[in-house]
């Protein structure tokens, strides 16, 4: 303490580095700020875009080892470096939400700084990755990057419902950075792949912020169900639900079964959410479902896209 009698910033930082004093931090403390689930089902739409793009320019993937290697690698670690950032930026309001109070960042097993050049480096490195792959896949990775960090986490996730439509544009880039790896001039079906993850993203997060309403609250996060209530927020979920099925049939051309897939797919989502928006007196059991619902869909629709491509 200073002879003002207030707290310098020097010695916020020392007392920081106190807490994880005696700590051992490990592996594992970085990988819980990765947020490794994300990073996984992050690289599964991205391989997808990959393995269409070869199909689709005749691309033997046996002979693109090396492309695929640094196209993952450098996707996963881009991806986990923006979460580590997320972690950095949101660690003055991550203890107020039981989602997020135990992340390291949180708990003070890892400290700002470490989080912050955890963060930094790991992306660095994975834009160089990319960038050896080529440089149209590095410029989707890093715009992707600036997006989620810079205009989603440090500004509009503070201050406007359009928060969810802004982190959607990062989210839905891991597609065309496969693509891209392969085929750098992204043919019209990578910017489906880009939509149809762009429009999902929509309805999926609205109904995780439906489940996470009162600690969105708590942490003074302006979601949609916390700004404008329950009503409006099902409201959004089912007409992004239904614009989701003529998104999701740009890209009929992949064939019959593809397209059955797709109408069945978002045709049951679209039913779940009209039959439960009355017959649910709980919400928050409605957004479940429809939460679970958008895993599912997700991981049905890339799965099929990339097997009816395989035989």
């Amino acid at each position: 303490m200073n002879k003002s009698g207030t707290i310098s910033s020097s010695e916020v930082v020392e007392t920081e580095e106190q807490q994880v004093a005696g700590q051992k931090v490990t592996w594992r403390s970085y990988m819980a700020i990765s947020k490794t689930g994300i990073v996984k089902s992050n690289l599964i739409t991205m391989f997808a875009g990959l393995f269409l793009a070869a199909y689709y320019t005749q691309t033997p993937l046996s002979q693109e080892p090396l492309t695929i290697l640094l196209a993952l690698l450098g996707a996963a670690f881009v991806i986990a470096g923006g979460c580590a950032l997320n972690n950095y930026v949101d660690r003055d309001i991550d203890h107020k939400m039981i989602r997020t109070e135990e992340r390291p960042s949180v708990t003070g097993e890892l400290t700002a700084s470490q989080v912050l050049w955890y963060g930094l480096i790991i992306s660095g490195l994975g834009t160089l990755m990319l960038a050896a792959v080529n440089m149209t896949t590095a410029v989707i990775g890093l715009s992707g990057l600036i997006i989620y960090v810079v205009f989603y986490t440090m500004w509009t996730k503070r201050t406007t419902t359009l928060n969810t439509i802004v982190g959607s544009f990062a989210g839905a880039v891991p597609p065309l950075m496969g693509w891209a790896a392969i085929d750098p001039s992204l043919h019209p079906y990578a910017w489906s792949l880009f939509l149809i993850l762009f429009v999902w993203q929509t309805p999926h997060f609205l109904a995780l912020a439906m489940r996470r309403c009162e600690e969105y609250r708590a942490a003074g996060i302006p979601m949609l169900p916390v700004v404008a209530g329950f009503r409006v927020t099902k409201r959004q979920i089912l007409l992004y639900t239904a614009a989701l099925i003529p998104v999701s049939l740009t890209l009929f051309n992949f064939g019959a079964v593809y397209t059955t897939v797709a109408v069945v797919l978002g045709a049951g989502w679209l039913v779940l959410g009209f039959a439960g928006y009355k017959k649910y007196d709980d919400d928050i059991k409605w957004a479940t479902h429809m939460f679970i619902y958008s895993l599912v869909y997700l991981m049905v629709l890339f799965a099929v896209m990339v097997i009816v491509h395989m035989f």
